[in-house]
Parts: structure tokens; C-alpha cells; sequence
């Protein structure tokens, strides 16, 4: 197993030279604050600068990183990005380095993974995550995604990741095994941020040579039909009544449920959903049916969510909580849309469940456990 961590990977930035001002930045609103004369001593000058600083220190690790890629004789590949790599647009259906230099896997345009490094072994494949939060612990569903969707593309390899956080950062003992973790010194971006608003003179990008440095479009990756396998799901899972739960705790299956997020079985007419909520009101809703998933929780178990879309692009997601009912407005341009989309065409009266079977449904997720 491949070790990253302070000891073989010395602190300080000397040896980047200038590297960190070739990455991109969104800096517009940092910018605007300071023309306004707002400093760290203004709350939301704070909440900016620290959006900032996180995206400084991914790219100050990576070009660490990177440096010790070249020289670890375990590592046989690592994915190069950023200013590294020509501008490239984000690729259909495939792993590719966007237009911005990041690392992700686009279905039908829509991003649903994003990687901060990926380096392989001969035998084994580590996403990296670096971060400034101050715990781990709400990290886990994040993991569950990423390391699905690698073993989905990749499988072959044994996928497993590097965190990179501040010394301090709690939660890490409620990471999975396949985790590992990196503490660094604590991190600020502050000279950096000086630089880029002063636009001040930067010294030629230093440019690493080494056989290891490979670029993602050339990578022979498995395929993955997101919007086909999700298809496949949902018809696999009403084969039973009210679902094949057999088919649903498959391996396989849950790995796709990380990638996911949420598993769709079905829809409840509206009638009957307000009949479970009587105190939901929707205003000026179209909406003549509720999609049901199920998705998995922080503690080994699964809790029902329900998606309702009043018109076009207007989507709530209502989830029971112990403290109530919750209602969250989806994004508009976002993934689960785009999947709402695709469920409205493919999902017929087949996929209508009753109260009956919705009340089996809770009962027997109330009795499994995942992973």
C-alpha cells in the first residue's frame, strides 16, 4: 500500500516557484468585497477568502504531489491537470480534464464526479481529496461516490484514496478503511491573494518532465452508460413486490447507488403523497405525481426521499427528518433534473406504487444495513 503523508512529502511551497498563480481562480467576488473596503475582520470577506484558500491548497498539494510522483517508485502513472495540460473541454460520457483543469466525469454534459488527483500503482488506483474542513466525518458520502464510480471505470484496480487535511481536522477515525489520511501545517493563501489582485510579475511556469505523467484521454477506461444503467435499475428493482430486494442489496448494485446517490423505484400520485404529508403545500404546482428513491444515511442505514416537479425546472426534494418535514429546491441546471427527465419518459403507470406498498417498502429498509 502506497504511504503519502509529511514525511515524504516535505512543507513549503519554495520548490513550486510561481506555479500556484497559473491556476484559475474565482476571484471576481473577492475583488468586489475588497473594492468595497471589507477585510478579514468582515464576516462575509472571511467566507469568501476561505472558499479561496481551499481552492489554493488543492492545487498546492497536487503540485506536491506531483513532484513526488516522479520520484516514487510505486507509482507507475499519475493524471496530470491544471495548467500542466492544454485547455481541454469535458468530454461526454468519459473521464477527461475540463476546461478549467479539473478532473471529472461528465454524463450528457452534466458533471458527476470530480477528482482533486488520481495516481495509480500496479495495483491500485488512489483518488486524492484535499481540503480545509474541520471534520472528516461528513466526507464519508462524498468517498462512497467517487470510490464507486472508479471501480465502475476501473476494475481492475483495488480504488482507494489519500485525504489531505489541516492538522486539527477531527472525525478521521469515522473514515472507511480503504482511507488513508495526510495532516499538513496549517495552510494560508493570503500572499497568494495579494499577488493575483496585484497582478504582480510571475516567474515562467516550471514544467515537470517524467514518463509517469499521463493524460487522462489516453487512459482505456470500462464503459458506463449513466442515464442506460440508471434505466436498468429502476425496472430491475420493480421485477418485485414492491421490489426485488434481492436485486437491490447486490454488490453491484449498491455500488451504483453510491455513484447515485439515490435509487428511484417508483411514484406515488400526488393524492396519496399529501395523504403521508398533510402538511406540504406547494404553490401553483403542476405536479400530478411524486418519484420516490431511497438513499443511505451515515450510520449503515436507508431513509425515503421524495422528488416532486411542479413545471419545467422547478423541483423540490421533501425528506422526513427527526426534526420534521424538509424541503430543499433543487437545482434548476442541476444532475437531478436532468434525471427527472429521464424518468418521466421511461416511468409509466408499471411504476406507480400504492400506500400499501410504500409502507412494506419502509418497513423492510427499516430491517437492512449497508456498508
Amino acid at each position: 500500500m502506497l504511504t503519502i503523508n509529511s514525511t515524504v512529502i516535505p512543507d513549503g511551497d519554495a520548490d513550486l516557484g510561481d506555479n500556484l498563480l497559473y491556476y484559475d481562480y474565482n476571484i471576481g467576488h473577492l475583488r468586489s468585497l475588497q473594492a468595497q473596503g471589507q477585510t478579514m475582520e468582515d464576516e462575509t470577506f472571511v467566507s469568501a477568502f476561505r472558499s479561496f484558500e481551499g481552492e489554493v491548497y488543492e492545487n498546492y498539494i497536487y503540485e506536491k504531489l506531483l513532484r513526488y510522483a516522479t520520484n516514487e517508485p510505486q507509482i507507475k502513472s499519475f493524471i496530470i491537470k491544471g495548467p500542466h495540460k492544454h485547455r481541454t473541454r469535458a468530454q461526454r460520457d468519459a473521464l477527461s480534464v475540463s476546461w478549467k483543469g479539473q478532473i471529472v466525469y461528465q454524463a450528457r454534459y452534466k458533471e458527476i464526479g470530480e477528482f482533486d488527483g488520481l495516481l495509480f500503482t500496479d495495483k491500485e488506483l488512489y483518488f486524492m481529496e484535499m481540503t480545509l474542513v474541520k471534520s472528516a466525518s461528513n466526507l464519508k458520502k462524498r468517498l462512497r461516490k467517487k470510490r464507486a464510480l472508479l471501480e465502475v471505470l476501473f476494475p481492475r484496480y483495488d480504488v482507494r484514496t489519500v485525504l489531505v487535511l489541516n492538522t486539527g481536522a477531527t472525525g478521521v477515525s469515522d473514515l472507511p478503511s480503504y482511507a488513508s489520511v495526510w495532516f499538513t501545517q496549517p495552510y494560508s493563501a493570503a500572499s497568494l491573494l495579494e499577488k493575483l489582485t496585484t497582478h504582480a510579475p510571475k516567474q515562467p511556469m516550471i514544467r515537470i518532465e517524467s514518463t509517469k505523467i499521463a493524460h487522462v484521454d489516453t487512459i482505456k477506461i470500462a464503459s458506463f452508460k449513466y442515464y442506460a444503467t440508471l434505466s436498468w435499475i429502476v425496472r430491475s428493482l420493480r421485477e418485485g413486490d414492491p421490489i426485488n430486494w434481492n436485486f437491490f442489496t447486490k454488490s453491484t448494485t449498491q455500488r451504483y447507488h453510491d455513484i447515485y446517490t439515490k435509487i428511484y423505484i417508483g411514484y406515488l400520485s400526488m393524492e396519496d403523497f399529501l395523504t403521508l404529508f398533510p402538511s406540504v403545500t406547494f404553490e401553483n404546482s403542476q405536479a400530478k405525481r411524486a418519484i420516490l428513491a431511497i438513499e443511505k444515511d451515515h450510520v449503515g442505514g436507508y431513509f425515503l426521499t421524495y422528488f416532486v416537479r411542479h413545471s419545467g425546472k422547478k423541483l423540490d426534494n421533501i425528506t422526513l427528518t427527526a426534526t420534521g418535514v424538509k424541503v430543499v429546491k433543487k437545482d434548476p441546471l442541476g444532475i437531478t433534473l436532468t434525471e427527472m427527465n429521464h424518468l418521466d419518459k421511461m416511468m409509466d403507470g408499471h411504476f406507480a406504487l400504492s400506500l400499501a406498498q410504500h409502507s412494506a417498502i419502509e418497513t423492510t429498509l427499516s430491517s437492512i444495513k449497508h456498508g
